[in-house]
């Protein structure tokens, strides 16, 4: 079973995509993989790229979210669909398309949180450990260097980076490289504190100090016991503070 959920967002409004797309980026087992702005490209889309979800708005010109989801269902291998519009009125006319769920604009967190664990129930997604009375697993992360086998334990790990074809990892007790793609470890790092702040970077939250303010909306973290500032894409500034803060 693949450890992300491929995810499509379809709205004919460019804000409504942008927004879905922010709040979904705190899920790591969520990847985005596609937008499209109507009914028919919906299904183009879904066609190419076989998403297991389809975040669908209802009113849309020309083929509404309802014929979308209709036709969605007719693939052979048909995605999950959740409804998303600020219409209520249209709800009971979704749940006959089999929707998952339906969530009203403008989003709330914590319907899209039930949302998104809905979704990995039905995909069978549900982390193992929660079920057997919770916690963080006790597994390590391998790391091959020079013909050795280093075990590094999660929680000494500070931030992990991608640099070109390598995946670089600054820990506590040194670095090290590996060839594993950043989203592979991120999906599972999942249940420790990691957080991606750029396309390119994930960080400990136990080990961050300090944000500063750079340009564009943009940050600067500081992370404990090392000199360099890592940069925080805007995008991912809102939710980085809400991890952040009691």
């Amino acid at each position: 079973m693949e450890s992300y959920i491929k995810t499509l967002i379809v709205d004919d409004e460019l804000y409504s995509r942008d927004e879905l797309k922010f709040l979904l980026q705190s899920y790591p087992n969520i990847q985005i993989i596609g937008e499209a702005e109507s009914g028919e490209s919906a299904i183009m889309k879904a066609i190419q790229l076989q998403p297991d979800v389809v975040f669908l708005d209802v009113e849309m010109p020309r083929m509404s979210g309802i014929e979308a989801a209709k036709a969605l269902n007719e693939l052979k291998k048909p995605p999950l669909v959740v409804f998303a519009t600020a219409y209520p009125q249209f709800a009971v006319e979704a749940f006959r398309y089999d929707a998952i769920d339906y969530l009203l604009k403008p989003f709330d967190e914590n319907q899209l949180k039930e949302t998104v664990e809905r979704i990995e129930r039905k995909l069978g997604m549900t982390v193992q450990s929660q079920d057997q009375g919770g916690g963080k697993p006790t597994g390590k992360l391998a790391v091959e260097s020079e013909g050795e086998i280093f075990y590094l334990d999660p929680s000494e790990i500070l931030y992990i980076f991608r640099d070109d074809k390598v995946t670089k990892i600054i820990a506590k007790s040194g670095e090290y490289e590996m060839k594993t793609p950043l989203k592979d470890l991120e999906s599972r790092l999942s249940m420790y504190d990691f957080f991606r702040i750029h396309k390119g970077y994930l960080v400990n939250l136990k080990y961050i100090t300090k944000l500063t303010p750079w340009f564009n909306g943009a940050y600067q973290l500081k992370i404990e016991g090392r000199k360099e500032l890592l940069s925080v894409s805007r995008n991912y500034v809102k939710a980085l503070r809400k991890k952040l803060e009691i």
